[in-house]
């Protein structure tokens, strides 16, 4: 059996709608620079360190302004950084807990630790080189295959990172053109477009699922004429302009 993606005129012409008239918004313009950019800083522990943490941090809600894992992702120096968690040694788990629960961030101070100290242990045992080699492919531009590659890598490797949290911890690291995390507000904006799939975060945290729907993303963008990563920024944008707050692991 094989499914085909028909995509119409209209179609088309509603994703080029939204990307055009949030083209010149800051937060698309910073996502197209960042991006598109024909080559990229390499990728460090302490950088990918603290995106895995934000990222993870965000799983459960949208990053609201005003909300707790916002204002702690932004705390400047990063509270969980990687030199106070190398330095907890043995006892990452406590810290980690200790810290978040410190910050106001209770319904995270039991799974996430676990998690967070577990991936900590598996970069520190070894994994660091294969981590940083897999981000640092995307430092220049890439094939989409590639770029599902390293998302694959990242959602099987590491503890608590499905197939959207792994895409977003390789979009703040401004990594990614093709690969885009499927979150809420694209979600609304897709079932409200008329996409031949009802889409929903249980449904989206199964892979085949979820890559299944970002193949017919991309085709669509590509039929367009516009990357995937500026279309996600400028539905995002559109969907709820109240919520843009810094890029809560890089700024």
């Amino acid at each position: 059996m094989k499914i085909e993606w028909q995509i119409s005129a209209t179609d088309i012409a509603r994703v080029k709608e939204v990307v055009d008239k949030y083209r010149n918004d800051p937060w698309v313009r910073d996502r197209h620079s960042r991006n598109l950019a024909e080559s990229k800083p390499e990728v460090s522990k302490e950088t990918f360190w603290q995106v895995m943490v934000s990222m993870r941090l965000t799983t459960l809600q949208e990053s609201g302004p005003s909300g707790q894992v916002a204002k702690f992702n932004q705390t400047r120096p990063f509270p969980l950084r990687y030199e106070l968690v190398a330095a907890a040694e043995d006892n990452a788990k406590r810290f980690i807990g200790d810290v978040l629960r410190e910050a106001g961030l209770l319904r995270f101070s039991k799974k996430i630790p676990d998690e967070l100290s577990a991936n900590f242990y598996d970069l520190e045992r070894g994994e660091w080189s294969k981590a940083l080699e897999q981000c640092n492919r995307l430092t220049v531009l890439v094939s989409g295959e590639i770029e599902r590659e390293v998302a694959d890598y990242i959602d099987e490797r590491f503890k608590g990172f499905g197939p959207k949290q792994a895409r977003n911890v390789l979009q703040e690291l401004g990594l990614t053109r093709y690969e885009i995390p499927v979150d809420s507000r694209l979600t609304r904006w897709l079932n409200g477009f008329g996409f031949p799939i009802r889409v929903n975060a249980t449904a989206l945290g199964d892979r085949d699922f979820y890559v299944f729907v970002l193949d017919g993303i991309q085709k669509l963008c590509e039929r367009a004429g516009v990357f995937p990563c500026i279309f996600d920024m400028a539905v995002f944008v559109s969907q709820d302009r109240s919520h843009r707050v810094n890029s809560p692991a890089l700024s």
